[in-house]
């Protein structure tokens, strides 16, 4: 039988911790477009004029405002594919060029307000709170660029490819001798020779290489200003009139940043994760949503992998991967237990628990606190081992609740299964 496999965006749980013992957390921060753009300019980033607006009627305005002959105006979402993307309004493109200055406010009413279907979203798509109105430029050549973070030199890398506009992802399948790779000390910061390098290697010519190596140093004062994991430009390009301009920008984070940068952070807008997710955020738990019917409440992201892994053995499936972390408190039980059982497909719940750090008898209180409160009518099946496991069993034994406890990984996953029949 095939093992689980968890889902993509549940991976950085399993490999980055943040501030504190055990959080096990490693969300990521994704900014609009206008927002990247913002920190852009406060690093003296060359960007093209922009403004934005959420009505019609601004975005009308601001077209005429920024004062250029053409103008492109962009639906603000966090998912890819905008441009090919399709509107319930019945508007075909998130992302429209026109020199015609009064189409704008039209254009924009018939994205405002309306749900964006991309590649990247589900059926349902994405409601456009916001659009950007910004000058259209028009690029002679395009280039890629980033600066990330890489685990193999444990320090930041410019990545570079003369070939740009286009996924770094086909590029590195079809020409993987185009993209380029510079180490950065990061210690010493990068070298007005690793720029120039940088530059040279994407193509940019006579003066522009200059020009193209002072944008890539004021793009790593960004990188390491603002704690980001990531910062892309596609294209990185050049003008007809001889200027290097980030086109279009994304910078990401993850929340081990959050401490040192709340303004950038409280910039994030959750309207378009799931709401379980955000409630999750708010109790410093993480939580993923799935489509099974056991909700599960574990502790370690390598236990709750297994715990799903198990489920699905037994031919269950899994509702959700829920990771408690290690200095989870009762409070953090309860709330866990509400997340799960707001979902109307969960028919039973499985607490699998190793206390290391945790308390188990932190856990059963938890526990039989949530179960009285809530008033559970559903199968709990509860397995415990470790720290003050003994203690923790009692306290279940003794609370007179309809627990099932179980003996080992695999016996809970077979009762929580057989809870359903």
């Amino acid at each position: 039988m095939a093992a689980f496999r968890l889902p993509q965006k549940c991976l950085p749980f399993l490999f980055t911790r943040s501030q504190g013992p055990l959080q096990l957390q490693a969300r990521s921060l994704n900014l609009h477009e206008y927002q990247s753009k913002d920190l852009m300019l406060n690093y003296g980033v060359t960007i093209q004029k922009f403004q934005t607006a959420d009505t019609p009627e601004r975005a009308g305005a601001a077209a005429k405002e920024l004062g250029v002959p053409e103008v492109v105006l962009k639906a603000q979402i966090l998912a890819g594919g905008r441009g090919k993307g399709r509107f319930s309004s019945g508007l075909v493109g998130g992302v429209k060029v026109t020199r015609d200055l009064e189409s704008i406010e039209g254009l924009a009413r018939d994205m405002i307000n309306h749900r964006l279907v991309t590649k990247q979203t589900n059926s349902n798509g994405v409601e456009v709170k916001k659009v950007m109105v910004a000058e259209a430029l028009d690029i002679a050549r395009e280039t890629y660029l980033a600066i990330l973070m890489d685990p193999a030199t444990q320090g930041p890398v410019l990545v570079g490819s003369p070939d740009g506009g286009v996924d770094i992802e086909e590029i590195a399948e079809k020409n993987p001798e185009r993209i380029f790779k510079i180490p950065v000390d990061i210690m010493k910061g990068i070298t007005m020779d690793q720029a120039l390098l940088m530059a040279k290697n994407l193509e940019f010519k006579d003066g522009l290489r200059d020009t193209a190596a002072t944008q890539i140093m004021k793009l790593y004062d960004l990188f390491c200003g603002v704690d980001a994991t990531q910062v892309e430009i596609n294209p990185f390009g050049e003008t007809p009139d001889g200027r290097v301009v980030c086109f279009d920008a994304k910078v990401n984070f993850d929340d081990t940043a959050k401490y040192r940068q709340k303004e950038i952070f409280s910039r994030e807008d959750t309207s378009e994760k799931d709401e379980r997710e955000v409630e999750a955020t708010l109790h410093n738990l993480n939580y993923i949503g799935m489509n099974g019917n056991i909700g599960c409440l574990v502790n370690g992201a390598g236990l709750a992998m297994a715990t799903m892994d198990i489920i699905k053995l037994h031919k269950g499936e899994p509702a959700n991967f829920l990771d408690v972390g290690g200095a989870v408190n009762e409070s953090q039980v309860l709330s866990a237990f509400k997340l799960l059982t707001a979902d109307p497909q969960v028919r039973a719940i499985l607490v699998n628990v190793f206390g290391g750090i945790v308390s188990c008898a932190t856990i059963a209180s938890g526990i039989i606190a949530a179960c009285k409160e809530m008033e559970l009518h559903i199968p709990l099946i509860v397995r415990l081992e470790g720290s003050n496991v003994d203690k923790a069993r009692s306290l279940l034994e003794d609370s007179d609740l309809p627990i099932i406890p179980a003996k080992d990984l695999s016996d809970a996953a077979a009762k929580a299964v057989a809870s359903l029949t």
